[in-house]
């Protein structure tokens, strides 16, 4: 495992390493070490390290490049100051930190709350009894915004779903293609309906179904059903590929039916 953050001189290799990639192949050691914060001597040592552990290739006076064995130490590294920089937002500072909740019964700052996604929205209810508790900031009545901090445990919380539905181009028939009813039915059930494109829009409309939105789906999407919703997503056929990557890169599952 590659620490680039167990000391300043792992640092410093790391920030130089990734200054050569950004500069390849013609180097300035000059301007690394303005850029780096430390003397041209210095990262000349650390070139000369770097070439002789096979991570540098030099190619001729200040000329550079990094090696296929470069390239593999600086996505480790770099996976490292991810994991690190992970750990910090998400345990140390996610626990300091406040969020907005909506109390389910009259709540006074202190009190402690169990925590909860209800249709997709942090929810807070008086008591310790669910798996994840946090301390109330602020005096609340039922069903108003509430501060919460101090979280402790994990929520309950389900995956939603991704039903993409797709919809013929207008060159291809368009709205005219797709059914009402395959439409309805589609969207029956759904906690969020989508729709991207224009034929996909006039679909849901002619089906009576207006979509909550209509740019943007595929993160709304994702975002959605990362906090347990059902999701429709309505999407004219050019537009499908643009849902569905943004989907798979927020690693979130999916169907893809045709209309």
């Amino acid at each position: 495992m590659v620490d680039v953050l167990d000391n300043k001189r792992a640092a410093t290799r790391f920030r130089i390493l990734v200054q050569i990639a950004e500069r390849q192949p013609a180097v300035s050691q000059g301007e690394i070490a303005e850029e780096v914060g430390v003397t041209s001597q210095a990262v000349s040592e650390y070139i000369r390290e770097l070439v002789d552990d096979g991570l540098v290739e030099k190619e001729g006076r200040s000329r550079y490049h990094v090696t296929k064995e470069g390239v593999d130490w600086l996505f480790q590294a770099a996976d490292d100051v991810r994991r690190f920089a992970d750990h910090v937002t998400e345990d140390v500072l996610g626990a300091m930190g406040e969020d907005t909740a909506i109390a389910t019964d009259d709540l006074e700052q202190g009190d402690v709350v169990s925590l909860s996604i209800e249709d997709g929205l942090l929810h807070a209810e008086p008591g310790e009894s669910g798996p994840a508790t946090g301390v109330a900031t602020t005096d609340a009545a039922a069903g108003t915004d509430v501060g919460v901090t101090s979280f402790e445990g994990v929520i309950d919380l389900e995956p939603g779903t991704v039903t993409v539905l797709q919809v013929p181009a207008v060159r291809s028939g368009g709205s005219r293609e797709i059914g009402a009813e395959t439409v309805t039915a589609r969207c029956e059930g759904a906690d969020l309906v989508l729709a991207t494109g224009v034929e996909a829009v006039v679909a849901c409309r002619r089906a009576e179904t207006e979509p909550a939105v209509t740019f943007a789906v595929g993160e709304v999407a994702a975002d959605a059903a990362e906090r347990g919703l059902a999701v429709t997503a309505v999407a004219t056929t050019d537009a499908v590929g643009r849902v569905t990557d943004t989907l798979r890169d927020a690693d979130v599952s999916y169907e893809v039916l045709e209309g």
